[in-house]
């Protein structure tokens, strides 16, 4: 089985196909299997890279489990792609893995040929309900109550892949190690540090924004909001919940593939 070595711990990633490179970071309490039919269906074109964040699906989770914040996968990010992918790369980010591919594309721009942020966090403006929100969600006996029936409510599963992963979510929600990782993203959430709308106008990379307009947790308005604070990005709604390339991948397809080509052809050589 493929891992790549980080300094907290080893990581699990499924590699296939050839080309450029795409990396796919999945959600909180979700894993790598979320990319399943997008990765079947782009890695004959290219080389698909889907990861599995500390503490979910195959990789192992630090000790304590509280150590799994927003700002901890984004900090992994960047040793992953050292490790795996050498040159420029397309980074397709769900949820806080959409956060940790925007500060990838803040902070190290050179490595960023191109950004597909699907209900991505990080740009909406926090308020005090938002926070507290996230402090409750961020406390382990709360989120391994809550949130395996809020896993339904903001997939709004529609197909027999997207019902596997919504079920997968729940479970790992409702296990004890599960909900301490869980807990520990939520309360990062509320941190000033997750804002970075303040940092927006850094992001040079070709953004296009894939928004499910019925989840729940980031609704459409906040795609409107994401995409007013990154400039010159792009933004499209398909009719789905959070995960949107899970329940319509066709749609979503549709969508990034021309995106694809034409950030590929950006960064081949001419």
């Amino acid at each position: 089985m493929p891992f790549v070595s980080t300094r907290i711990g080893r990581l699990f990633y499924q590699d296939r196909g050839q080309g450029p490179p795409v990396v796919m970071l999945h959600a909180n309490t979700h894993d790598h299997r979320d990319f399943d039919p997008l990765a079947a269906a782009l890695s004959s074109r290219y080389r698909t890279i889907a990861l599995d964040w500390p503490g979910h699906g195959r990789s192992e989770t630090p000790q304590p489990a509280s150590r799994v914040d927003a700002f901890l996968l984004a900090d992994t990010l960047g040793e992953v792609l050292d490790e795996l992918v050498p040159g420029r790369v397309t980074l397709i980010g769900n949820s806080v893995g959409g956060f940790a591919a925007a500060r990838q594309a803040i902070e190290r721009p050179d490595r960023v040929a191109g950004l597909v942020l699907v209900n991505t966090g990080g740009f909406t403006r926090p308020t005090t309900i938002s926070r507290a929100m996230c402090r409750v969600m961020g406390m382990p006996r709360v989120t391994r109550m809550l949130l395996p029936p809020l896993v339904s409510r903001y997939m709004r599963p529609r197909n027999v892949h997207d019902r596997a992963v919504a079920e997968l979510a729940r479970k790992r929600a409702a296990s004890r190690q599960g909900a301490q990782v869980a807990a520990a993203l939520w309360r990062s959430f509320a941190q000033p540090a997750f804002d970075l709308r303040g940092a927006a106008a850094r992001v040079v990379a070709p953004t296009l924004l894939v928004w499910g307009a019925r989840d729940i947790v980031l609704p459409a308005r906040a795609g409107r909001e994401t995409h007013r604070a990154i400039p010159g990005s792009r933004l499209h709604t398909l009719p789905t919940g959070h995960v949107v390339f899970a329940s319509d991948p066709d749609g979503f397809l549709s969508i990034v593939e021309p995106f694809l080509r034409s950030v590929t052809c950006r960064t081949e050589p001419q």
